[in-house]
């Protein structure tokens, strides 16, 4: 027996809350110039925003910036008194390179980002990890709905990986004052349903959890990289995806890749999980580095040719394909941004 844990938080988490305004402040800079160049980090902690960064192509004001902020704070029931705006103009010399002079666009940062598929479930995520979104998104609902639970929560999933049997399941949501320990508990159980065993759930182990979101905690964008990826599966990339336009590959590379490992398994019928590399250097348009791995090892260099010889790798082209709207940005930051199977629009080659 091999146990496995993976975990996923929902959208009221602090670090996801910071997720989605930076993701909405990329969405007001897009809405008012496509080319717009995103780089922007929030942190929150109480009721008060940080924002920081850079913006190019487009300039914002203090309101727009605050209007932004509040409109995140509001869906998700929390107060902000106080936005911080540091956000500054993005240096010359990235633009520079970003902006080619033969109208091309280099890649907005270097790093090296990852796909991955598999064919456990219908959105191609690892078994256990697909579950934690699934249980994520039901307490989510339920927070809307019920009156009992904040929204504030998180879940680990423990598999074991030679049988794909779970095995415990840990759940821990925020809920309002007037709710004991005991009661929350068996909501909880009552909500999950047919997702989970009862016997295998352990909820709220440290107690009642009522103090939640940016008063219990401080958030930060980017800290999630891994629940916004894969759940620990596979490697995910240097870098983290909200906050950022596609111009930078940290994004649109790692979105391209996971699609291709998609496209992937349907041509490829006898694989079962693929994982895909991208690197990319600061001002250039090809990928430094192609890289596949996948469970039937003999197709790997013939998988890598396909690749090579059918999906055009530069900046440019991913944007197009992806075919991200702005309103796209902020929905896609609020959980695992794989959670659907395909980002974006990609189409197969």
């Amino acid at each position: 027996m091999r146990l496995f844990s993976t975990e996923q938080v929902s959208k009221y988490h602090p670090d996801k809350y910071a997720d989605q305004i930076s993701d909405s402040i990329v969405a007001l800079a897009l809405t008012k110039n496509k080319n717009a160049r995103c780089a922007v980090e929030t942190l929150v902690k109480n009721d008060t925003v940080v924002v920081a960064g850079e913006i190019g192509n487009v300039e914002l004001n203090n309101d727009e910036i605050e209007y932004a902020v509040k409109t995140v704070a509001r869906e998700l029931n929390y107060h902000v008194s106080r936005v911080i705006n540091l956000l500054d103009v993005q240096s010359a010399e990235i633009s520079g390179a970003v902006e080619n002079e033969n109208g091309d666009i280099g890649a907005g940062d270097q790093g090296f980002m990852v796909g991955y598929a598999t064919r456990e479930t219908d959105s191609y995520l690892p078994y256990a990890f697909d579950l934690a979104n699934k249980i994520i998104e039901r307490i989510e609902k339920s927070a809307i709905t019920s009156g009992i639970f904040k929204g504030d929560a998180k879940t680990q999933v423990t598999v074991d990986l030679d049988t794909n049997e779970i095995k415990k399941v840990l759940v821990s949501v925020a809920h309002y004052e007037e709710f004991d320990l005991e009661f929350v508990q068996n909501c909880v159980k009552r909500l999950l349903g047919e997702l989970v065993d009862p016997e295998l759930l352990i909820v709220n182990p440290a107690g009642r959890w009522t103090v939640d979101g940016a008063v219990a905690d401080c958030g930060l964008t980017g800290r999630k990289i891994v629940c916004d990826q894969y759940g620990g599966y596979t490697a995910v990339g240097g870098g983290a995806f909200s906050g950022k336009d596609l111009s930078k590959v940290d994004r649109s590379g790692a979105y391209v890749a996971r699609n291709i490992a998609i496209d992937v398994l349907k041509k490829y019928g006898v694989v079962n999980n693929v994982e895909i590399q991208l690197a990319y250097a600061i001002g250039l348009s090809k990928p430094m580095s192609v890289n596949v791995k996948t469970d039937v090892p003999e197709l790997d260099n013939e998988i890598l040719n396909y690749i090579e010889a059918n999906y055009d790798l530069r900046p440019r082209s991913m944007i197009r394909k992806l075919g991200l709207k702005p309103g796209d940005y902020p929905k896609l930051a609020s959980g695992c941004h794989y959670k659907n199977g395909y980002v974006g629009s990609w189409e197969d080659i």
